[in-house]
């Protein structure tokens, strides 16, 4: 497996100051002359795994495209992409291994032509989970795929949900679905691993409560079944630390981590915020529905969808030290047109940038968001009836190249190339 190139060549300036690539205008598919996307000028992009479509194992594409990654295996280019399904339903792949007969999430596993940009073999991955909405990519090749509920028997399902289930990027057909049960059973949205460490960061999206900010420490860095400790973040001298409103992009706050004594616990069908809970007894923070998580440049960038005094949202950047690191607001909306709650994210290929997904109740947008706070449009959906549809599972090609992303429905994926180095991505 190979991570992302180290792109060089200066960002281009914008003539209000700003940094950017330009304006995003209507641009056609290069593969079906649609017209789905703005984008600034000099990019191109194709769209492809529609849901319905069938795949090269015969099952239908399963809707809600969401969180996804790109890795090298070998010579070949795969996505491997998690799918939203929410509610009891037939599995992706029913006749596979499946974690549970009553669940319709998982992920799907996409080859594709790095030259063409368009697949060449698509087939289920994991089967039986639940509202498989992000995860992340890990250093040794595989994608953890993070359910977002705690839904159990309670809820009609065989199995107790909330988990993280790994899926290596090499697989051909559906894994064998473990739940990582040390990881916690809460309502999991991302995870981002430090390869230096091993450790996993892990995000909270409990939509309507409070939520807190994780990390892992595997007992064996790389094998994540084998078990470790779980831990939530704490304001190191100010427990109960409330981070959704009033922030400062001045202020670094110190950190330290709590142990989670009950990782697993039964609550959960019933009472979602179990282990936030344990995490806040004990002084753990506080912040607003986090979402879209990711390593770059030694430091974890996250954001809080609803946060900050306007509930527009925040981004955080943490940094590992060994006192136990240090957390920095780098960015808060102000105005919804500017950025309104930010979901997925991930980090350009050259580290000076994020690349933000929106979910919004307005036309969905792509911003992108240097590291040292200033914001950009990078992409605008323009799918015909779809437009107030999320973008979700941004990440880019190992080589740099190409920027993979999902529009959540109807369930399209693309992939959006151009000029990279022209501006702060």
């Amino acid at each position: 497996m190979r991570g992302f190139q180290v792109l060089a060549g200066p960002p281009s300036v914008s003539g209000d100051g700003v940094l950017s690539y330009g304006p995003p205008v209507p641009t056609a598919a290069t593969n079906t002359g649609e017209v789905l996307l703005a984008l600034p000028e000099g990019f191109s992009y194709t769209a492809f795994s529609r849901t319905g479509e069938v795949m090269s194992d015969g099952l239908p594409t399963p809707a809600s495209h969401d969180g996804m990654a790109a890795f090298e295996v070998g010579d070949e280019l795969r996505l491997v992409r998690n799918h939203e399904r929410t509610r009891p339903g037939t599995p992706i792949a029913p006749e596979a291994r499946c974690y549970d007969s009553n669940a319709a999430g998982g992920t799907t596993t996409l080859v594709i032509d790095p030259e063409t940009r368009l697949p060449l073999r698509t087939f289920a991955s994991l089967s039986g989970t639940l509202y498989n909405c992000a995860g992340g990519l890990t250093p040794w090749g595989s994608w953890i795929s993070c359910e977002e509920s705690t839904n159990g028997p309670a809820a009609g399902f065989e199995q107790r949900h909330g988990y993280c289930f790994e899926v290596p990027a090499t697989a051909d057909e559906p894994v064998d679905p473990v739940p990582l049960k040390a990881m916690g059973r809460f309502v999991h949205e991302g995870i981002a691993v430090d390869p230096d460490s091993g450790i996993v960061y892990l995000t909270e999206d409990n939509d309507g409560y409070i939520s807190g900010f994780y990390r892992f420490l595997p007992n064996v860095p790389g094998r994540l079944v084998e078990g470790g400790r779980l831990q939530m973040l704490s304001v190191r001298r100010q427990p109960q630390y409330d981070a959704r409103r009033g922030q400062s992009t001045r202020k670094t706050l110190g950190v330290d981590w709590i142990d989670i004594p009950d990782p697993d616990p039964d609550e959960p069908d019933l009472e979602r915020n179990a282990v936030f809970e344990q995490g806040l007894a004990l002084g753990g923070a506080i912040f607003l529905r986090l979402e879209g998580v990711w390593f770059g440049g030694g430091r974890i960038y996250f954001d809080s969808t609803s946060g900050g005094d306007i509930g527009q949202g925040q981004v955080w950047e943490y940094r590992p030290v060994e006192s136990g690191g240090e957390l920095r607001m780098i960015y808060e909306s102000t105005d919804a047109r500017l950025l309104s709650h930010p979901d997925n994210l991930c980090i350009s290929p050259r580290g000076k940038g994020l690349v933000v997904c929106e979910d919004t109740s307005a036309v969905q947008h792509i911003r992108g968001l240097t590291v040292d706070g200033q914001i950009f449009d990078f992409a605008e959906n323009m799918v015909p009836q779809h437009q107030h549809d999320e973008f979700a599972g941004a990440s880019f090609s190992p080589d740099g190249e190409t920027l993979f992303v999902n529009i959540q429905r109807p369930g399209i994926t693309l992939a959006i190339w151009g000029d990279w180095a022209a501006g702060p991505l």
